[in-house]
């Protein structure tokens, strides 16, 4: 009974306050506390309304609720505008507008896109890119390779890096992540033969290139060899291949272009500026295997005008560019240093680094090794006139042939010998 003195000195204790029933379980029983008597009564008690909150009480459900200040001036649900009279009008954005840009917000958290109408995706790239989503370096990855799997070509099917070697070297995850292109423009990145960006190029999510562009890439024999062994072994990887551009690129010899006749849907080749020792055996071959024509004069196919950077991602890799070059950008304190060293003779003068159209008026003045393939429309009419000919030699050699049987014939008559002839040439 120790514990009902405690709870009678409790209440007893307590200030006069209504504070309620109270309920003590001992034994596995419920038991109320009589306060007027200071006993305990067993006796099932007499349950009364509850009432959780008080009836003056209200809840107010919201989303990332912020303070009632920043509330009022969140104003990107409103659409503003000027009527006719100069006064600002706003109106609510729809639901798909707000919507849109939630998922935009958070494009990183999406787990997968294929399936997904393509008119709809294209507006939550756009609102993404718009946001600078894709510049992100690990959540911009992650998001951008959700499109690219889903949409392929619509994303980017072609993409322009000529002369944008820090660009690769900082998204080169980006852009690996592309798949279907159909023109990818490399010239003036200086690459080399082991860069991974051209071990990629032989995986099966480029096998769609059609226009190869790898001019000045300080590329040799050993790199045109890694690049041409799927199609070579495994008649794989750049089998579609049209048109190639290998030119300023000097440690690429006559071992090389043997590589390249595995290619034998090519259409164009530039290998002016190699390092080839027989010119003449190399046309010739190249005639030969692959019936490319060298070119007198310079091909369109080559002036790099074409080759653009098309699709949705195309404000992407601007921005990408717009972002290094502000990375590389020198701060102005330092800036106006330099330029004061500069004007007090201080320092030389850091020469600028050489562009792409240096490497180009060099290649203007070597040896012009552009091939294409003649069209077969053109061909009509000739072939015509050469099955005729054809046919015109058959039947001459078909009568030279009958002619000679006639006069081996008709010396066989008259040389015809008797048995007294032939017994007196057998005597010598």
């Amino acid at each position: 009974q120790s514990w009902s003195r405690g709870m009678s000195y409790c209440l007893h204790s307590e200030s006069r306050l209504d504070t309620g029933p109270i309920y003590v379980r001992e034994n596995g029983k419920l038991h109320v506390v009589n306060q007027g008597a200071g006993g305990i009564q067993d006796v099932t008690p007499k349950t009364r309304p509850f009432r959780l909150f008080s009836r003056s009480f209200s809840v107010e459900l919201c989303m990332n609720r912020e303070d009632d200040r920043a509330r009022r001036q969140r104003t990107d649900h409103f659409i503003f505008t000027y009527t006719k009279e100069g006064n600002l009008r706003y109106s609510a954005k729809s639901l798909f507008s707000l919507v849109l840009g939630y998922i935009s917000d958070n494009v990183d958290h999406i787990d997968s896109l294929i399936g997904f109408p393509e008119q709809i995706a294209e507006k939550l790239f756009s609102a993404a890119e718009a946001r600078q989503k894709f510049t992100e370096p690990v959540t911009g990855l992650r998001a951008l390779q959700k499109f690219t799997e889903a949409y392929g070509s619509l994303v980017l099917c072609s993409l322009c890096l000529r002369n944008r070697y820090l660009v690769i070297s900082e998204k080169l995850e980006e852009i690996k992540s592309f798949r279907e292109l159909t023109c990818l423009d490399l010239s003036c990145c200086k690459l080399g033969d082991e860069h991974e960006l051209l071990e990629h190029l032989t995986k099966e999510a480029l096998s769609s290139v059609k226009q190869l562009l790898l001019k000045d890439n300080s590329l040799s024999d050993a790199g045109l060899r890694r690049m041409t062994a799927p199609v070579r072994v495994l008649k794989k990887g750049l089998e579609n291949l049209l048109v190639l551009d290998l030119s300023c690129n000097p440690k690429i010899t006559d071992v090389g272009i043997g590589y390249l006749l595995s290619f034998k849907k090519l259409n164009c080749l530039d290998i002016s500026g190699t390092g080839l020792k027989d010119v003449d055996a190399v046309i010739k071959r190249i005639q030969m295997q692959i019936g490319l024509v060298h070119s007198k004069v310079p091909l369109k196919e080559f002036d790099h005008s074409n080759c653009k950077t098309e699709g949705w991602a195309e404000q992407t890799v601007l921005q990408w560019e717009q972002a290094v070059m502000e990375a590389i950008k020198p701060q102005d304190n330092l800036r106006s240093r330099t330029a004061a060293l500069r004007f007090y003779g201080k320092t030389r003068r850091i020469e600028e680094v050489v562009k792409c159209t240096v490497v180009e008026a060099e290649t203007k003045a070597l040896e012009n090794l552009q091939f294409y393939k003649e069209k077969v429309q053109n061909c009509h009419l000739p072939l015509k006139k050469e099955v005729a000919g054809s046919h015109e030699l058959k039947n001459n050699r078909k009568r030279a042939l009958a002619e000679q049987e006639r006069e081996r014939t008709s010396k066989q008559k008259h040389l015809c010998l008797t048995v007294e002839d032939w017994d007196l040439l057998n005597t010598y």
